[in-house]
């Protein structure tokens, strides 16, 4: 490893090298900080202010934002872009997932998540999602790149937990690990709902599989407040509560307003969830995760003209209906003082030989 005007250049021998990250550092001016033969690494600001970090290998890269939330803003890997369409040009500072709705990942909980009912105390997927994390840094190898942050939640009176977040790129890989730690600092329990929220490229005629039975995705038959239903998406809505789930992207229209499915105690048909979508003759999307870390998953689809995603796998520990629900359904996970849990998915892009 050297280190010449301020960049650090890594070679084979390089067992980890932890490069902490400080805002004060970030410019707007794109500053490469490391680099070696397989990884490129950038900072800088955007113009709102919001600081980035972009890691790049030789099949594409990643833009995270280590103080907030520790996002996944842009996904671009085999010269196709992984994220939603959205409203957003550049991520906006805001303490709501819906101020700055453009990312192509975002970590929805911890204590609250989903859509927030009537009778609900909290914002639309909680407090994580644009959290003010506490410290980041980067953990450096030959092979990989690991972006790591802390955030710890206290509230007097209330809950106290620290939370991990990490994403971890290969050399010469086109997916990648988006992982989650949070530990329960507390005295007494505390309630854990946590979704690894991937909003994905929304592309017509996809086609979407999974190792699950079509008998495992539900259709959600609510209709939480931000959904505002035409008398034809009432009716199309209706159709599917009978007919076998969406599988293709083959109906844009009707996915204005969004469609989405649930899916409950997957861990009894498998233990580790593959879901898959198809988007040109050799190229799909992929999501993987452990059915014993997460045992829920969510589909979304959303076409309108301002949003177009297609969250074909959205790994949880419940369903996104928010606190209330979860509890009534005794689905909510309690942790116990001290107690940690720990959260893998790996999503991304192949290309077919």
């Amino acid at each position: 490893m050297t280190t010449q005007a301020g960049v650090v250049s890594f070679c084979e021998e390089l067992n980890m090298f932890t490069l902490p990250l400080y805002k004060e550092n970030f410019t707007k001016q794109r500053t490469l900080i490391a680099q070696s033969e397989h990884f490129e690494i950038h900072s800088f600001l955007y113009h709102s202010g919001v600081h980035a970090l972009e890691i790049k290998n030789a099949k594409g890269h990643l833009v995270v934002l280590p103080f907030m939330g520790q996002m996944i803003w842009d996904a671009q890997f085999l010269n196709t872009d992984l994220c939603m369409k959205n409203m957003f040009s550049e991520p906006k500072f805001g303490k709501t997932i819906v101020e700055t709705y453009g990312c192509f990942a975002f970590h929805a909980g911890m204590i609250r998540m989903g859509c927030p009912s009537p009778q609900d105390d909290h914002v639309l997927h909680g407090e994580m999602p644009c959290a003010a994390m506490d410290s980041a840094w980067l953990e450096i190898t030959s092979d990989s790149v690991v972006i790591k942050g802390t955030y710890e939640y206290v509230m007097g009176f209330g809950d106290h937990y620290l939370a991990t977040p990490s994403v971890q790129l290969d050399k010469d890989a086109s997916v990648f690990d988006i992982k989650m730690a949070v530990k329960n600092l507390a005295s007494v329990n505390m309630p854990l709902q946590y979704m690894c929220h991937i909003n994905a490229t929304y592309v017509e005629n996809a086609v979407m599989t999974q190792n699950l039975p079509d008998a495992a995705l539900m259709l959600r038959e609510t209709v939480p407040a931000h959904v505002q239903p035409t008398a034809q998406w009432l009716a199309y809505n209706d159709s599917l509560k009978t007919s076998a789930p969406i599988s293709i992207l083959d109906k844009p229209e009707m996915h204005d307003p969004e469609v989405v499915y649930c899916m409950d105690d997957i861990a009894r048909y498998v233990d580790r969830a593959v879901f898959k979508m198809q988007i040109s003759d050799d190229k799909y999307l992929q999501t993987e995760f452990d059915t014993h870390e997460f045992n829920c998953a969510t589909r979304w689809l959303l076409c309108s003209g301002d949003q177009q995603v297609a969250a074909f796998a959205l790994p949880a520990t419940c369903r996104p209906e928010g606190f209330l629900a979860a509890k009534e359904r005794e689905t909510l996970i309690y942790l116990e003082p001290n107690e940690e849990r720990c959260f893998t998915v790996r999503t991304g892009i192949f290309q077919s030989m």
